[in-house]
């Protein structure tokens, strides 16, 4: 596929690139010095952050283990009326494993196989996602963080570690706010507590506004080649919420890593905001990464999370020095 004229009306370029194959769309991201507009290819970056109907963002990670669609391993737990498919790896302490939107398990194969040398990891598909149930009703971030919490309870678990990307950040603030004795320490990439633009870049608004009308034009259409209602809600996930008061935050008493790239679709203030208003928080703000961290450099990514979980908690002061 090429698409270089920049002058190709925008829902034309959402089509088009929906309909190329994952691994086009990953290249063309990753290949930031390509003759490419700069406008395509933020829409590439949002097509990789959304996803559309069940296939994930990038190309299904092969590390020799088929994280996400393991028979060996896989389960469904009934969880507030849907069945939520989860996989199990490793023993020790538990540690949740979520993924973002529009993902699912593979999404996090990097920090599966590394973490599940040290723990029990518990890795599942987030409702409206994977092979996981939707439900019904308005999707919302504090109804899949219940999930996760109503998982943690089937599987008679105490308490818990969290790693969550994007979305799965969010659910990890929401469990440390919402269930505060399950979670004992939490690690969260490319966060938000808002959904405008003192938290998120301006530039992703127009192309979630674009994707939904499209997803619009194809119900209308009742066009069947994706699932368009089930998009429909994770964009109302990335476009209208979530909603977290500062307030809320100031309440989890947990330790957290705050992270994010700096160069990520969550202002670097913002990042720094959640960091200034948890009470027991580290921030690590990477320097020349993205939002995609997790999957472009896993290997400083799972380090420094590593460091974070594997250590006692302290908030030393440079004033201690003087």
């Amino acid at each position: 596929m090429s698409v270089t004229n920049a002058e190709t009306p925008r829902e034309e370029l959402s089509i088009s690139l929906i309909a190329a194959a994952p691994f086009v769309l990953y290249c063309l991201l990753n290949q930031c010095h390509m003759r490419a507009s700069f406008r395509l290819r933020l829409l590439v970056l949002i097509v990789l952050i959304i996803t559309v109907g069940d296939s994930i963002a990038q190309p299904p990670i092969n590390l020799g283990v088929p994280y996400g669609s393991n028979q060996a391993v896989g389960q469904y737990a009934d969880v507030n009326g849907i069945k939520l498919y989860y996989e199990t790896y490793g023993a020790g302490y538990p540690l949740l494993i979520i993924h973002g939107n529009g993902g699912s398990i593979n999404n996090m194969a990097y920090q599966i196989q590394f973490f599940s040398k040290y723990y029990k990891c518990i890795v599942a598909d987030s409702r409206a996602h994977g092979k996981s149930g939707v439900g019904s009703g308005r999707l919302t971030y504090e109804q899949m963080a219940d999930d996760w919490y109503a998982l943690l309870n089937k599987l008679k678990i105490d308490s818990a570690y969290v790693i969550g990307w994007s979305d799965g950040g969010i659910l990890g603030l929401l469990l440390a706010i919402r269930h505060p004795g399950k979670i004992s320490k939490l690690a969260a990439m490319g966060a938000n507590l808002r959904p405008d633009s003192s938290a998120v870049y301006s530039w992703a608004f127009p192309f979630i506004q674009s994707m939904n009308k499209l997803a619009d034009s194809m119900i209308n259409k009742k066009d069947r080649s994706e699932n368009w209602e089930v998009l429909k809600m994770r964009l109302d996930l990335l476009g209208e919420q979530p909603h977290i008061a500062l307030e809320q935050i100031r309440t989890i008493a947990c330790p957290v890593l705050v992270m994010s790239g700096d160069k990520d679709v969550i202002r670097e203030e913002h990042t720094v905001q959640i960091y200034q208003n948890i009470p027991k928080a580290h921030l690590c703000i990477f320097p020349g990464q993205t939002h995609m961290i997790p999957i472009i450099d896993p290997e400083l990514f799972n380090a420094t999370v590593y460091r974070f979980l594997k250590n006692s908690f302290t908030r030393p002061d440079t004033k201690d020095f003087f």
